[in-house]
C-alpha cells in the first residue's frame, strides 16, 4: 500500500518541538508552527498543556544566526528571547502579557540558564554595534533586569551552568579560527575567583554540567567520541558507550545528558546513526523508549525524565518517562499524517567509496521496482541526518521516488575521525560519497540510475552544485540557498562561520587554487543538466548573490533552470506557504525530467 502526502500536508506535518525546561512539577516546551513561522512556549502541568505565548511574539534566538537556549523556567515565570527584537522577556506562568526583562540595544541573547542560588539569569550575549563582527560575552541579569558582564574577551561563549550550591560556575569558550566542534575550552570559576581553564588542547568540549555531588562533567571527544568525562580531582571518562553522545553544537542550549538527583546519568548516544536513550548507573546501562530513534533536549524533574524524540513512523514527540519503571507517556506531538502501514521506513546503509565507507539511510517506495532516486544532502556540512519520520521524505516516497539520505564523511554521530575526514576536503569527499551511492544502489537493482537526482540546502546545496559540475551521475538537481562561490561566502558570511571555510577547504590566500578548483560558479560550464534553485532574500548566512550568480551563469549558457526567491525568508524556510510552494515545484521539476525520453 502506498499513500501520498501532498505538499501542504507534508509541510503541516513538519511542525516541530525545539527545547524543553523542567522544574517544580512543570514542563515548558517550544513548538514551531509552520503555519505562521512562529515558535510558541507551552507549559505542561497537572496533565494539561497551555500555550503561554500570545500573538505577536515568537520564541527564537538569533545568536550566531542559529540561536538556541531560548527560554528557561525561574521564579514562577518563564524567561524567553523574543524573535523580533532579540530581547529577553518575562512571562508569568499564570497568565498575563510578556514584559520586557532585559537586554541592551543591539543585543541578541541565547543559552538562558537560571541561577536560583544567586537570584539571577545567565545568558550568552551577542552585541551588534560598530565593527565588522559582533562582540560576544557571558552576562547575568538580576531579577530586576540589571545586567552584569561575567566573562568577555573570547570570541564565543556557550553553555553557562552553575552547581546546585551555587559555588561553582562553568562554561565553554573558544576563539577564532576554531569552531565549537574543532577546539574549545572548558572554563570553571569557583566562589567568584578568576576562572581557570579545565580542558583545552586538541579536543572539542561541549555541554558542561554538574552531577548530584557537584562534580563537573562535560562531553569531550579527546578519545575519539563525544562522551561524558568527569573533571574533578581526576579527569576520567565515565562508563558510557564508546560512541558520540551528541552532534555538532550548531545551536546553543543543547542537552544530550542530564545528571539525576540519585547520581545516575540520563544520556542519548548514536548507534550506527540510530539514537539510543539510556540511564547510566556506574557500569550498568538501562535502555529506555526503544521504539524511538532520535532523542534531544533531555531534562529531568525528580523521578520524571523528559525528551524530544522521534521514530521512523512518528514525527517529533515530547516524552515523559518514569525513571523507576521506564513507562513512556506522550506529552505532546507524535501524530503522523499517515497510517503506520503506509509509512516508508528507513534502513541503514553503508557503501564503499574507494577504500573508505560512507553511511546513510535508504527509503524505498512501496510496490515500485527500480524507482527514480533523489539523493538528499544535509546542510552543515558538519551535521547529520537521522532515521526518523520526515514528512518531506514521505512526500517523495509517496510520489514514487526512492530517497538516499546521505551522511557523507564529515557528518556527526560516527566519531571524530569520520567527522574530520572532511578537513580541507569539502567539495571532494562529500561529493564522492553522494555520487557513489547511485551506482551502488543500482548494482543491487534497487533504483534506476538514469533517473537519479540530487538536492541539498545550504552546505548541501554546495555539494549538489559540485556534483553537477564535476561528475556525470545525476539527471538534474536542486539547490536550496546553496553555496556557489566559497570565496565570496567567506567574505560575506557572519562571525560564527567566518573561519569555517579555512577548515573545510584551506586558507583563502595560500590555497586560492584549491578554492578555484572547487567553486561551482567558476565551473558552470560543467553543468549540462537542469537545476532548480530556491533562495530566501533575507538570508544572512548564504546571501542571495550566491544563488543569483549561479542562475545567471547557467542561463547565459542556455542550461534549463528555475529560480524561486522568497522575500521574507532567512536561512532555512519557515513559512508554510513558501515551504509547500518549494516542495511542489521541486517535485514537478524532477517528475518532468524523470518522465522525459
Amino acid at each position: 500500500m502506498r499513500a501520498k502526502l501532498d505538499a501542504a500536508r507534508a509541510v503541516a506535518a513538519s511542525a516541530d518541538f525545539t527545547e524543553l525546561a523542567a522544574a517544580a512539577g512543570m514542563l515548558a516546551y517550544g513548538r514551531f508552527d509552520p503555519a505562521d513561522g512562529a515558535t510558541r512556549l507551552w507549559l505542561y502541568r497537572d496533565g494539561r498543556a497551555t500555550c503561554l505565548t500570545p500573538d505577536g511574539y515568537s520564541v527564537r534566538s538569533r545568536v550566531n544566526e542559529y540561536g538556541g537556549g531560548t527560554f528557561c523556567l525561574a521564579e514562577n515565570a518563564a524567561f524567553f528571547v523574543n524573535e523580533s527584537d532579540q530581547a529577553i522577556y518575562r512571562q508569568e506562568l499564570d497568565g498575563g502579557a510578556p514584559v520586557r526583562f532585559g537586554g541592551i540595544d543591539g543585543g541578541r541573547y541565547g543559552d538562558l540558564v537560571p541561577d536560583a542560588v544567586h537570584g539571577r539569569l545567565l545568558a550568552v550575549e551577542e552585541h551588534h554595534a560598530d565593527g565588522a563582527f559582533p562582540v560576544h560575552r557571558l552576562v547575568a541579569f538580576d531579577m530586576s533586569g540589571a545586567r552584569r558582564v561575567m566573562a568577555e574577551g573570547d570570541d564565543f561563549y556557550a553553555s553557562p551552568c552553575v552547581s546546585r550550591d551555587g559555588g561553582t560556575m562553568a562554561w565553554i569558550a573558544w576563539s577564532r579560527p576554531h569552531q565549537p566542534w574543532t577546539r574549545t575550552r572548558l572554563m570553571r570559576q569557583i566562589d567568584g575567583q578568576p576562572p581557570r581553564i579545565v580542558a583545552h588542547g586538541d579536543e572539542a568540549v561541549q555541554q558542561p554540567g554538574f552531577d548530584a555531588r557537584g562534580r563537573l562533567l562535560a562531553l569531550t571527544d579527546r578519545d575519539g567520541c563525544w562522551r561524558p568525562w568527569r573533571f574533578a580531582d581526576r579527569v576520567e571518562p565515565l562508563p558510557a558507550p564508546t560512541a558520540d553522545h551528541a552532534g555538532a553544537p550548531w545551536q546553543m542550549g543543547t542537552h544530550t545528558w542530564v545528571g539525576l538527583d540519585d547520581g545516575r546519568l540520563l544520556v542519548t548516544w548514536f548507534d550506527q546513526g540510530f539514537g539510543r536513550l539510556s540511564l547510566l548507573d556506574g557500569d550498568t546501562r538501562t535502555d529506555l523508549a526503544p521504539s524511538y530513534t532520535r532523542f534531544r533536549a533531555l531534562a529531568a524533574d525528580g523521578g520524571t525524565l523528559y525528551a524530544i524524540a522521534a521514530s521512523p513512523t512518528r514525527p517529533s514527540t515530547v516524552l515523559a518517562i518514569d525513571a523507576a519503571t521506564g513507562t513512556v507517556t506522550v506529552v505532546a506531538g507524535g501524530e503522523s499524517p499517515l497510517p503506520d502501514e503506509c509509512v516508508t521506513v528507513p534502513r541503514a546503509i553503508s557503501w564503499p567509496v574507494g577504500e573508505a565507507t560512507a553511511r546513510g539511510f535508504l527509503y524505498l517506495p512501496k510496490g515500485i521496482e527500480r524507482p527514480p532516486l533523489v539523493v538528499f544532502v544535509h546542510g552543515g556540512p558538519t551535521s547529520a541526518t537521522h532515521p526518523v519520520f520526515d514528512a518531506r521524505i514521505q512526500f517523495w516516497a509517496g510520489q514514487g521516488f526512492a530517497v538516499a539520505d546521505v551522511n557523507y564523511r564529515g557528518s556527526t554521530g560516527y566519531g571524530r575521525a569520520y567527522r574530520d575526514a572532511l578537513h580541507e576536503a569539502w567539495g571532494v569527499v562529500d561529493v564522492d560519497d553522494a555520487c557513489a551511492v547511485v551506482p551502488w544502489l543500482a548494482a543491487q537493482g534497487l533504483v534506476d540510475p538514469a533517473r537519479a537526482f540530487i538536492r541539498g540546502s545550504s552546505a548541501g546545496g554546495y555539494t549538489v552544485l559540485c556534483a553537477l559540475a564535476f561528475r556525470d551521475v545525476f539527471r538534474g538537481g536542486g539547490s536550496l540557498y546553496g553555496v556557489s562561490d566559497p570565496l565570496a561566502l567567506g567574505r560575506a558570511t557572519h562571525k560564527f562561520e567566518a573561519d569555517y571555510l579555512d577548515w573545510l577547504i584551506g586558507d583563502p590566500v595560500a590555497d586560492e587554487a584549491r578554492y578555484r578548483e572547487r567553486t561551482p560558479l567558476l565551473h558552470a560550464d560543467g553543468i549540462d543538466v537542469p537545476v532548480i534553485f530556491f533562495q530566501g532574500l533575507r538570508d544572512a548566512v548564504v546571501v542571495p548573490e550566491q544563488t543569483e550568480s549561479m542562475v545567471a551563469a547557467l542561463r547565459a549558457r542556455g542550461v534549463p533552470c528555475e529560480y524561486h526567491a522568497y522575500p521574507d525568508e532567512r536561512h532555512g524556510f519557515r513559512q508554510a506557504a513558501n515551504l509547500a510552494h518549494a516542495l511542489e515545484h521541486e517535485h514537478a521539476f524532477y517528475a518532468r525530467l524523470a518522465s522525459a525520453d
